[in-house]
């Protein structure tokens, strides 16, 4: 089933489309990612021009996240005073990297810099995913009894900084200016990339915020959700890189898609599925690696002024 993406300006295969959103939708859903990290490099590899594959990716990420955020909603699973605070971050982070966008576009970089930022992304978020996933099966392979679990804190400077408040889903008592710093980084890298950011906002939540496992993903959605917004409605009235078509076909898998992550992630071994995405991240950033150092099958490409 051939497709006509008008803005891309090629035909791709519908279906294959619709089981990319189905993936994103299910990563969605088992982490708390919104899961474009996969999805443009993925639409990069099989011939979306990386302009569109961010700015369509954004799109898409947005459906995916109204369904986990109801989904983890339904169970008290987001913690929306957090999450706010990440949100207002994250729309001065999108507006920053809308203007970093136009800048790289007009000097006719842009397509390197994303390739060059998901290498880097990819390759050190999924070193850190498999090294502490293995760490976490380690005892259980070896016939061990595993370490006492600590209990998370907040990294000291997050504890040093003032004007504390209370999170009470969270279970933290900390400033709003951590996670709206966090926020706003997290809207920069989705804005140029067409990520949701949650690969990178979940384990700072975890490991820097010191936040209440059971919120984590639900509050990662909630951010993420509000952000593609921003994303989406900016790259289409500036950058003109959304590709409505394109952005539909992925929207109608990942919205599915997310439901079945959500029942996966309630009933499978956690340690397992983050060494599972942990080496297909890994897989990708190789793989993108190797298509920076290799000489590409057009050249030239001839543009309108």
């Amino acid at each position: 089933m051939d497709v006509y993406l008008p803005i891309a300006n090629l035909s791709v295969n519908g279906l294959f489309i619709v089981l990319l959103g189905v993936l994103t939708g299910i990563l969605s859903g088992l982490f708390g990612v919104g899961g474009g990290f996969l999805t443009t490099p993925l639409l990069i590899f099989y011939g979306i021009p990386p302009t569109v594959a961010a700015a369509s990716a954004a799109t898409q990420v947005t459906g995916a996240s109204v369904s986990g955020v109801l989904a983890h909603s339904r169970r008290g699973g987001v913690d929306y005073r957090m999450g706010t605070v990440m949100v207002g971050g994250g729309i001065v982070g999108a507006l920053i990297g809308a203007a970093l966008f136009r800048l790289l576009q007009a000097l006719g970089q842009i397509d390197v810099v994303i390739n060059i930022l998901y290498v880097l992304m990819l390759g050190s978020i999924g070193s850190l995913m498999m090294r502490e996933a293995v760490s976490a099966l380690r005892p259980s392979l070896l016939g061990k009894a595993g370490a006492p679990v600590r209990k998370r804190r907040h990294h000291p400077l997050v504890a040093s900084l003032p004007y504390r408040w209370r999170f009470y889903a969270s279970g933290l008592y900390i400033s709003p200016l951590a996670p709206l710093i966090l926020g706003m980084l997290v809207g920069i890298l989705t804005m140029l990339m067409g990520v949701g950011g949650g690969f990178l906002l979940v384990p700072a939540m975890l490991y820097i915020l010191g936040m209440s496992g059971n919120v984590v993903v639900g509050t990662s959605l909630y951010q993420i959700l509000f952000v593609t917004m921003v994303t989406t409605m900016t790259h289409a009235l500036t950058t003109k890189a959304v590709d409505i078509v394109l952005a539909a076909l992925l929207l109608l898998g990942s919205v599915m898609g997310a439901q079945f992550g959500t029942q996966i992630a309630l009933k499978a071994r956690p340690e397992y599925l983050r060494l599972a995405l942990a080496a297909l991240v890994i897989v990708i950033a190789l793989r993108m690696l190797y298509g920076l150092g290799v000489q590409p099958d057009e050249i030239y490409t001839v543009a309108p002024l």
